[in-house]
Formats: C-alpha cells, structure tokens, sequence
C-alpha cells in the first residue's frame, strides 16, 4: 500500500514519484465542496428544490434524494469489463429510468453516483464553468493545490497509477473522476477542515450525519454515518474519522481526518485490489500510531 500523512496543513512523509492515482470517490468530496462554496457566496440554497428535482442540493450530497444508481444495472459492469465506450449520460439515465425515485426524498439512504452526477452539472451552471475550470477555482487554488485535473479519456490516465487495471475509460464516472499526487488528496481534506475555505458553520453541516446502522462486516466503522459528501463516524479504537473511500477497477483509496486536541492528522492510502476495508483499515492504524 502506499501512503501519505499531513498533519496540520503539512505534510510528515515525502511525496512519492509513483503516487499519482485516481481518487475515485473521493471526487464526492471535492464536488460537495465546490457546491457549499456556492452556497457560502449565497449563488444557492441548501434545501432549495432544484430545477432537476423534486429533491434539494442537502439530499443530494447525503444520498437522501430518492435516486438509484448506475452501479446497480449488470450491464454497466459488463460494458466496463468489455472496456466499451462509455454510453452518453443521458442513455445511463434511460437506462436507469433515473427519473423514477425509489422513495420519497429525505425519506431515505441510498449511495448514488447518479445524485453527484446531478451535483456536477448544477456546479457548471452556477458557476457559468467547465466541471475541471470551477474545482480549481473554488477549491484546489483556495487550498494551494495544483497537481489535479479531471480525467476525461484514457489518455489522461497516462502516469496514473491504476493498480490491477491495464484498461480504463475515466467516463465510465459520470460525476467526473479526479487524479492527483496522494499527498495531494490528504491535503485536501486536511486543509478543507480548517475553516479557511468554508465557514466552520458549514463544515459543521457537512459532518452533520444520516447514521447508517452499526459495525460493517470486515470494516473497521462501528456507527458509519454520511453527511454532504463525506463519510464520519466513529472506527475501532474509539477514533472519529471523517473523509471518504473510494474504488474503481484495480485499486482503492481511503482519504480521512482526525482530530486530536488542537492537532489534525489526515492520512491518504492507496492499494491495488478491491479490499476496502483493508484501506480503511490502514488508515485507521496510521492514524492512531501518529498520536501514539
């Protein structure tokens, strides 16, 4: 596994040449980000009901909107396998029949990359940017980070390392899919969490949580919750984290703060596999030998 931590906005280990990778759905947390900065320049509301509704941009980033999710449909997985092109967004949709919800908004849970894909599109509107131009301007300059891009094409995962993945076409993540130094992912978070960039009335909202039951199997979460674009909640040891794992063919990240007193550690780990709660588990270890 590789590995990054940055403690208080610096980084305590070296950055690797072979630590560029995708971010996966991590990316949600970038997104929810851009979207409360929105927010916090009063161009949006919170519980708005949005144009594609009849769900709000809150139940969006906590998966509370009703949708389903492309990940659901065997034909997605297979398209992917056979390393098609990915369909346009609006034959996902069909497919999906995306505007039937599963249940009423904020009645319920359900992980949807679909709901981020909507999240993307509404950031482009009101910011009047390209998806890639409005991250970078209303979050990766804020935070003083410049080494990620959105990966459209394969070409863009050219240096990426994508673990056991030999082929993959990034549009297959309709939501967009981030890449960037690991080093880079752990100073995200760890910058985003200081209050700097977002009020810290809003990043009280984004770690407000739908608790989702308790201990998951072969997980290190004891009471995992979902707030606006991150996962929070208490892990084994007693320890609450807050940031987000994602994966993809060939490989998984899990990217997650933690609080110590006055002191802040965030630790970015990435490996090859599908084993998610492996990675959540090293960064769990990682970051209790740091306060050791």
């Amino acid at each position: 596994m590789l590995f990054s931590l940055v403690s208080n906005g610096s980084p305590l280990t070296p950055d690797r040449p072979d630590a560029t990778v995708a971010w996966w759905s991590f990316t949600k947390t970038v997104l929810a980000t851009a979207a409360l900065s929105l927010v916090r320049d009063g161009l949006i509301a919170l519980d708005d009901e949005l144009p594609e509704g009849p769900f709000t941009l809150r139940q969006l980033l906590r998966h509370e909107a009703g949708l389903a999710d492309y990940s659901e449909l065997a034909d997605y997985h297979a398209a992917v396998a056979r390393h098609e092109t990915p369909w346009p967004a609006e034959e996902m949709l069909q497919r999906l029949e995306a505007t039937r919800l599963r249940y009423a908004p904020g009645s319920g849970w359900r992980y949807s990359n679909v709901g981020y894909w909507y999240v993307a599109r509404l950031i482009e509107r009101v910011s009047g940017l390209e998806l890639g131009e409005a991250l970078t301007q209303r979050v990766f300059a804020p935070l003083g980070l410049s080494r990620i891009r959105l990966a459209r094409t394969e070409i863009d995962l050219h240096g990426v390392n994508m673990g056991t993945a030999t082929h993959y076409n990034p549009g297959w993540v309709y939501h967009g899919l981030l890449v960037g130094p690991l080093v880079e992912a752990a100073l995200c978070l760890d910058r985003l969490l200081t209050g700097e960039l977002l009020a810290h009335a809003l990043l009280a909202q984004m770690q407000t949580t739908r608790t989702l039951g308790g201990p998951i199997p072969r997980r290190p979460w004891v009471a995992p919750g979902y707030g606006l674009g991150l996962m929070h909640g208490p892990v084994d040891g007693g320890r609450i984290l807050s940031g987000h794992t994602g994966g993809g063919p060939g490989s998984v990240v899990a990217i997650y703060n933690s609080v110590c007193g006055h002191e802040r550690t965030t630790c970015a780990v990435f490996s090859d596999g599908a084993d998610e709660g492996a990675v959540e588990a090293e960064a769990v270890r990682l970051l209790s030998e740091h306060w050791v």
